[in-house]
């Protein structure tokens, strides 16, 4: 699987040039036409300045689209999102990325704040035997072939071996795959603590994780990682569902 064609959302009231930059060097690096999308119910004068300046930065560097919406941002994107195989947006948008993740049928990509690249070094997955966490390591195996350190951590306060077994298929899954993945089972009182700990001594460039929609919008693999996840806005984040 290759990503060929990658959304970037566009926030009206946001610094459009890291992002655009971030899209830039990830459809370059996928060989994908990039689509540029900026939607709001009015200010049309501000919407023209994102089209000038995404069509700029990507002008002789790669295939490029842009797309311009009357709507609200979060419907801009759900509706967009089927000529993608991924979407990308900045963290803090008004556009709402819990509603995208779940409605949008494609895997999101939440670029940290501020950042105008997206490193694949390191990539930390968030297992836990859900289909959407199945789901969320099938749609981000393009950005783990290339990374050369992919942990895939399992947090459970008494881990059965049914646990151990499930992490240790997903590990052999990926090497079938050609990626490398180390697996690591926690043992921790706390999921969420456990998993987050990890993340943060990991030194992550990307936390990959699936997403929950069963009975409340914002309901999130581990009870509540992705959630805490989406508040801290420095990591780049993979979501799917």
């Amino acid at each position: 699987m290759v990503y060929r064609s990658i959304l970037v959302n566009l926030d009206i009231d946001r610094p459009f040039e890291p992002i655009t930059e971030a899209a830039i060097d990830l459809a370059s690096r996928s060989g994908a036409r990039l689509v540029g999308l900026c939607a709001a119910e009015t200010l049309a004068e501000r919407m023209e300045e994102a089209r000038a300046a995404f069509l700029h930065l990507a002008a002789n560097r790669i295939e490029a689209e842009w797309r311009g919406e009357t709507m609200a941002p979060t419907e801009a994107v759900v509706a967009a999102a089927r000529i993608a195989d991924l979407v990308l947006m900045a963290a803090e948008e008004r556009a709402d990325p819990a509603a995208i993740v779940l409605r949008a049928g494609r895997p999101l990509l939440v670029v940290g704040r501020d950042r105008d690249a997206i490193a694949t070094r390191k990539i930390v997955i968030g297992w836990k035997d859900t289909r959407e966490a199945r789901r969320a390591i099938a749609d981000a195996l393009p950005l783990l072939s290339v990374a050369y350190d992919v942990a895939v951590v399992s947090v459970s306060p008494e881990p059965a071996p049914a646990e151990r077994q499930s992490l240790a298929d997903i590990v052999s899954y990926l090497a079938r795959h050609n990626v490398k993945a180390r697996p690591q089972m926690i043992k921790s009182a706390d999921e969420t603590i456990g998993f987050l700990q990890f993340v943060d001594e990991s030194d992550a460039d990307i936390v990959v994780t699936g997403a929950y929609g069963h009975s409340r919008l914002r309901e999130w693999v581990f009870g509540g990682i992705t959630g805490l996840l989406l508040e801290e806005n420095t990591r780049t984040r993979f979501l799917s569902c």
